[in-house]
């Protein structure tokens, strides 16, 4: 068996983002295999610059996620009209400005954003070579002293409470999401990597998602087998899992 993080990614507000159009700013309903990767980047103290670096931690990363709850979906419209002396806050440290010169400012800011609201997200991983740096341990250290603040996908979604949710051994990330201890006692929607388990008597579809990044170029592409299905608690699991 092997070990795997859990992750619980809860906020008043998340956002995993889909495919943006324009000024539209879409939501899936698992996260990206890319946020969750610039999650732990952020953590690590890494830059964007730092491309080798997310696309290796990517490439290593074996992930899944459990929806324990589901929350529901709102749209925020946003509109500012900004100056050229106005700066945005990031979380990096270095002020925000507006791109595209002196015509970006003849009218207001408009977006539409898409979030979950009230969302509770179970997520389970491992990193294939264990022994690469950086590994698990590094990881879940992060977590609990980042260099930077971190958010579940946006800025404005920080989360409420301690994103390190403890280790579980298991044989497969199906394994690791079912013997993880729910945080109700419920059937809840599962997503993991095709090869991770498989739920019985064709209880669970595969299908195919776009979420990794080319942390070189800045652009989404290429896709993924992944299974999507219903995990059912009975009872109360027991689980080997040991919360730090």
């Amino acid at each position: 068996m092997a070990r795997h993080l859990l992750l619980r990614l809860r906020a008043p507000l998340i956002a995993f983002g889909g495919e943006t159009i324009d000024n539209y700013g879409v939501i899936r309903d698992f996260p990206a295999l890319s946020m969750v990767t610039g999650l732990f980047g952020n953590a690590m103290g890494w830059d964007r610059g730092d491309d080798a670096l997310h696309n290796r931690l990517q490439e290593r990363m074996v992930m899944g996620a459990r929806l324990d709850s589901d929350g529901e979906r709102l749209v925020d419209f946003q509109t500012a009209q900004l100056q050229a002396n106005d700066k945005g806050w990031t979380s990096r440290g270095v002020a925000e400005e507006r791109a595209g010169g002196a015509g970006s400012y003849a009218g207001p800011h408009l977006r539409y954003r898409h979030y979950h609201a009230d969302m509770n997200v179970l997520v389970a991983l491992r990193l294939q070579p264990g022994d690469e740096s950086p590994t698990l341990e590094d990881l879940a250290t992060a977590l609990d002293k980042p260099a930077r603040p971190l958010f579940v996908g946006r800025k404005n979604c920080l989360p409420t409470s301690r994103l390190m949710a403890g280790w579980v051994e298991a044989d497969n990330i199906l394994s690791a999401l079912q013997l993880a201890e729910p945080a109700l006692l419920h059937n809840v929607h599962a997503q993991w990597p095709d090869g991770e388990g498989r739920l019985p008597d064709q209880q669970d579809r595969t299908l195919d998602v776009c979420d990794e990044r080319n942390w070189t170029s800045g652009v989404h592409g290429g896709w993924r087998p992944v299974r999507e299905g219903v995990l059912r608690f009975a009872s109360q699991s027991t689980t080997d899992q040991e919360v730090a």
